[in-house]
């Protein structure tokens, strides 16, 4: 398994295009990738996490080397104000169920 976290700041008032830019990702209908979780500050709307499983970290990395994840990854560069923390993980349990 694999995990990765990641907690981006959205330009001023961009919060809601990095949510739903995240809420589309190509990610969500790969087998590979099985947990996807996007959540927002509370007090700061802008700032935005996500959270993903994979079943191992070869097949994260293969996804994000393709086409369509670099194309996500660049439109949401350009909605972001450069204050990001990448996280990998590994997970060892837990649920995500909405």
């Amino acid at each position: 398994m694999h995990g990765f976290h990641a907690t981006m700041t959205a330009r001023t008032g961009l919060g809601d295009e990095v949510v739903a830019l995240l809420l589309d990702a190509p990610s969500l209908a790969n087998p590979d990738c099985v947990v996807f979780l996007v959540a927002r500050s509370a007090a700061n709307p802008d700032v935005v996490s996500v959270t993903e499983g994979w079943t191992s970290a070869g097949t994260h990395a293969a996804f994000f080397g393709s086409a369509p994840a670099q194309a996500l990854v660049a439109k949401l560069q350009s909605l972001l104000d450069g204050d990001s923390t990448y996280t990998d993980e590994v997970p060892v349990g837990g649920k995500a169920a909405f």
